[in-house]
């Protein structure tokens, strides 16, 4: 699949549920959450019939998200069919990491359940060390299960554990050094993300805002001038840095701030209740899951695939006309 910009299509990141078990002010800033009813969501059946459909027109990694996947009832064994399906080689999963630690079977926690079934990298949300700082933004004293889930992780053996940092003024630039000292000492993987006014415009606030560039200096008064890294990817927009006199790496996303931040995408979204967003960044999103219950043929859904690439934006709409439709909690991490 390639769109008319010449983003080739590769990755497509799969939310199976919209329920999460904290409540992020970036992702679902309210208490009262309605969610998604059952029957409108997509059976793991259906999910893996359009992952199917998906790697016939070249997808190579999936990505799990939220929600919290975790939440979701035999997650397990849909991961395990997930990772068998032909042309399908890299099979991830985004977390908040409060649940890794938990068991799945007597014995073994769920990170290493995750890994048995063939996921083999990991995402995990990580904001701040600092516990009341942790309970704030996310409305839930876990900051504790979040540690141990990623010792979880890391015990499992899983290729790649990935930090993902969300950067907010006056909530966490005292954290920044203690993140990049914990993440280094264990091996993993750290990256900071400008906020984006997904869920709600007000989160761009100036209190609330805090660039990338402006990370960086934070972190070069602290470590001294870091080492662009611009051959390193993984599959995403990030680009990454070396911390000097050390083998880590760290990485930025910008969004907001990065003019050629959409230059190399390659991902479509896939919500948990059916639609295909061809940008996180857009308002855009189409019904296949009406469109598969009402009895189409897989090669009606491949056209369904190749015509939302087709409308792919060149670039997302987050510096100008970005229209919030739905929480990023619905969407998909």
């Amino acid at each position: 699949m390639q769109d008319p910009f010449g983003h080739r299509i590769s990755y497509l990141r799969v939310s199976i549920t919209d329920r999460c078990n904290e409540r992020c002010t970036y992702c679902m800033p309210r208490e009262l959450q309605e969610w998604l009813p059952r029957e409108g969501i997509l059976s793991f059946e259906e999910t893996l019939r359009l992952v199917r459909v998906a790697s016939r027109l070249g997808v190579r990694k999936v990505r799990v998200t939220g929600g919290e996947p975790l939440t979701r009832r035999n997650v397990l064994s849909f991961c395990a069919e997930l990772c068998r399906i032909p042309g399908i080689d890299d099979v991830g999963f985004s977390t908040n990491g409060t649940l890794l630690a938990r068991e799945a079977s007597p014995g073994v926690p769920m990170a290493s359940a995750l890994h048995a079934a063939g996921v083999r990298t990991v995402n995990v949300s990580l904001d701040t060390l600092d516990r009341d700082a942790y309970r704030l933004t996310t409305g839930r004293d876990l900051l504790p299960e979040a540690l141990a889930g990623i010792n979880s992780a890391i015990a499992a053996g899983f290729e790649l554990i990935k930090l993902n940092c969300v950067l907010m003024r006056g909530r966490n630039e005292e954290q920044l050094a203690p993140l990049v000292e914990y993440a280094g000492a264990r091996g993993l993987l750290l990256r900071f993300i400008e906020l984006m006014p997904v869920s709600t415009s007000e989160v761009l606030s100036d209190a609330n805002f805090l660039p990338i560039r402006e990370t960086q200096r934070l972190l070069e008064a602290r470590y001294g001038s870091l080492v662009p890294e611009p051959h390193f990817r993984t599959n995403g927009p990030a680009t990454y840095f070396q911390l000097p006199g050390r083998a880590q790496r760290i990485g930025f996303i910008g969004a907001m701030t990065n003019l050629h931040f959409c230059e190399s995408c390659n991902k479509l979204r896939l919500t948990c209740d059916g639609k295909l967003r061809p940008c996180l960044g857009s308002y855009l999103e189409f019904d296949i899951l009406s469109v598969m219950r009402a009895g189409a043929t897989d090669a009606e859904l491949e056209r369904f695939f190749l015509d939302v690439v087709e409308r792919k934006p060149e670039q997302h709409d987050f510096r100008g006309n970005y229209q919030t439709n739905r929480k990023m909690v619905a969407i998909g991490g």
